[in-house]
């Protein structure tokens, strides 16, 4: 079966992936000849936290992320399972306790605890909870790995948008908008910063009633900030946004104030009315769309679904058909 994928991003390669799987020829059609800055999933934090996500988030994200990171293990992608900690400052002690009501996955730290996990953080926080059963990976990374695999298995990139013709799978993300009409963007800021006087080898989360943040570790001494999510799609780098971020990161641990300033960077994540992701099928195109912030996170399941229904003929649990 021929199949065409219009999008690199993460929803596209992961669809690529898995109808390549299927024996499927694969075309996958993009601008870019590489991942890059254009692709909302580049400034991804690349948590795998199902558990946490579900503080806020709906059931299926919770259910469904949990297979996340071994479908990326399985492709080859380096995953770091050392799970998730969860701060807040003294006088936000309640932040944890609301947290900790929401999220049943956890054990609750003291100060010895969480040294023993995170010795850079001895001293500076009484209680914590660990979310150990979570990942995370180099979203950067996992999307070069995941294009280089896919050429070696064959499959062509084309450097043109690329239109419907027989069976194709729209993963444009935001772009979209144009035959979804219902689809938003949602404004997401990252920083990442350069120290070599501070070490973390898990996400950290920072419970904060206004300014919270996440501190994701990389390679090299980097680390990613993220947590802004703003009702636009206006991708211009604030003033403010970064400012908060760079804040919080700084009442995590003072050495941040003292790291290189690496990048700012903003993009508009795709979400529906109900921040749950669709496939929606019109004729012979299927959209695969609305990962939300989940995008590393739950487009593993929505390809496997997405490809499982142009396959198998199911209708899995995001399925949406569209005769207009």
């Amino acid at each position: 079966m021929q199949a065409r994928v219009i999008g690199a991003g993460v929803a596209g390669l992961c669809v690529a992936t898995e109808l390549v799987a299927r024996g499927c020829e694969v075309t996958v059609f993009d601008p870019s000849p590489r991942p890059g800055p254009h692709a909302c999933s580049w400034w991804a934090g690349g948590m795998l936290a199902p558990f946490c996500e579900g503080e806020t988030a709906e059931e299926p994200v919770v259910r469904l992320g949990q297979s996340a990171a071994d479908w990326w293990a399985r492709q080859g992608v380096s995953v770091e399972r050392r799970g998730t900690l969860v701060l807040t400052l003294r006088r936000d002690r309640r932040e944890l306790d609301r947290f900790a009501r929401r999220v049943a996955q956890h054990e609750t730290l003291d100060s010895a605890g969480l040294a023993a996990l995170e010795p850079d953080l001895e001293g500076r926080f009484d209680r914590a909870l660990h979310v150990a059963d979570e990942a995370h990976l180099d979203p950067r990374a996992a999307l070069r790995h995941l294009r280089a695999r896919l050429e070696h298995a064959g499959v062509a990139f084309v450097a043109e948008p690329g239109h419907a013709k027989g069976l194709t799978f729209d993963c444009r993300g935001l772009a979209a908008r144009d035959n979804l009409k219902d689809l938003r963007g949602v404004k997401g800021e990252m920083a990442v910063l350069r120290s070599a006087d501070i070490r973390l080898t898990r996400p950290v989360r920072l419970l904060h009633p206004r300014y919270p943040l996440y501190v994701v570790p990389r390679a090299d001494g980097l680390f990613m900030l993220g947590a802004t999510q703003i009702e636009s799609d206006d991708v211009r780098r604030t003033v403010r946004s970064t400012l908060e971020l760079l804040s919080a990161a700084y009442a995590l641990h003072p050495a941040f104030g003292e790291a290189e300033l690496v990048e700012v960077g903003v993009d508009a994540r795709p979400a529906f009315p109900d921040n749950l992701p669709r496939l929606v099928r019109r004729g012979e195109t299927i959209y695969v769309n609305g990962l939300f912030r989940h995008g590393f996170l739950l487009a593993p399941e929505l390809a496997r679904e997405a490809v499982e229904a142009a396959c198998d003929g199911s209708k899995p649990e995001f399925w949406h058909e569209d005769h207009d």
